[in-house]
C-alpha cells in the first residue's frame, strides 16, 4: 500500500482572509489531483520570539511542533506576503527557529508569490537567503509568482481560476517528485 507524500504548507501571513492563505487553501484542495496530501501549519502565531538561548533541549512546545511538522513532511510549500520590502517578522521568526535544527536541511522547498505584479521580490530574496542558511533544497522549478486578486476567490476562500489551480497542482507534483528523488537517493 502506497501513501501519498505530505507537503507542508507554510503561510507567512497572520491576517485572516489573506491571499497567501487562499493560495495554501487552494493547494490543499487540489493536492489529491497532484498525488500528494497537503497539510497546513497553523502555529505561526503561537511561536515564541526566537532566542538562541532557548534553542536547546527541551525546546518550547510550539517549536517542537513546528520542527516535527517539518520533519514529517516530504516537502514544503511557502506562501508569504512582503512587508517593508522583506519577510513579515512573524514568518522570519518561524524560519529562525528552523536554523538550529536539521529537519529542513535538504528538504525540497518552494514558494508561490501571490503579490501583485512588481511586488514581493524583496520577500522572495530574503526567503532565498534564509532558506540557504537552513540548508533547504530550493526546488527552482516549483518557485513561481502567481498573483492573486481578491476577485479570484470563491466563497470557500480558495482561488477559483482553473489555470491557477492547475499550476498549483503542478507545483505540488514537482515538489513531490523532488522529495521522491531525494528519498530514492538516500535508499
Amino acid at each position: 500500500m502506497s501513501t501519498s507524500p505530505v507537503i507542508l504548507l507554510l503561510s507567512g501571513s497572520l491576517r485572516s482572509g489573506s491571499t497567501n492563505e487562499a493560495v495554501l487553501r487552494t493547494a490543499q484542495a487540489v493536492a489529491p489531483s497532484a498525488g500528494v496530501r497537503a497539510v497546513r501549519y497553523d502555529g505561526l502565531a503561537g511561536l515564541p520570539h526566537f532566542n538562541p538561548d532557548d534553542d536547546t533541549d527541551p525546546l518550547p512546545a510550539p517549536v517542537t511542533g513546528l520542527r516535527e511538522a517539518i520533519d514529517s513532511a516530504a516537502g514544503i510549500l511557502i506562501c508569504t506576503p512582503e512587508y517593508a520590502g522583506t519577510l513579515p517578522g512573524s514568518f522570519k521568526n518561524l524560519l529562525d527557529w528552523t536554523v538550529g535544527g536539521t529537519e529542513i536541511c535538504d528538504k525540497p522547498v518552494a514558494w508561490v508569490g501571490a503579490a501583485a505584479q512588481g511586488r514581493g521580490r524583496g520577500a522572495e530574496a530574503t526567503l532565498r537567503t534564509v532558506l540557504g542558511y537552513t540548508g533547504a533544497d530550493i526546488v527552482e522549478r516549483a518557485c513561481e509568482r502567481l498573483p492573486v486578486d481578491r476577485g479570484m476567490l470563491g466563497a470557500d476562500g480558495t482561488v477559483t481560476d482553473p489555470e491557477f489551480r492547475r499550476r498549483i497542482a503542478e507545483i505540488l507534483g514537482v515538489l513531490a517528485a523532488a522529495a521522491g528523488a531525494r528519498a530514492g537517493a538516500r535508499a
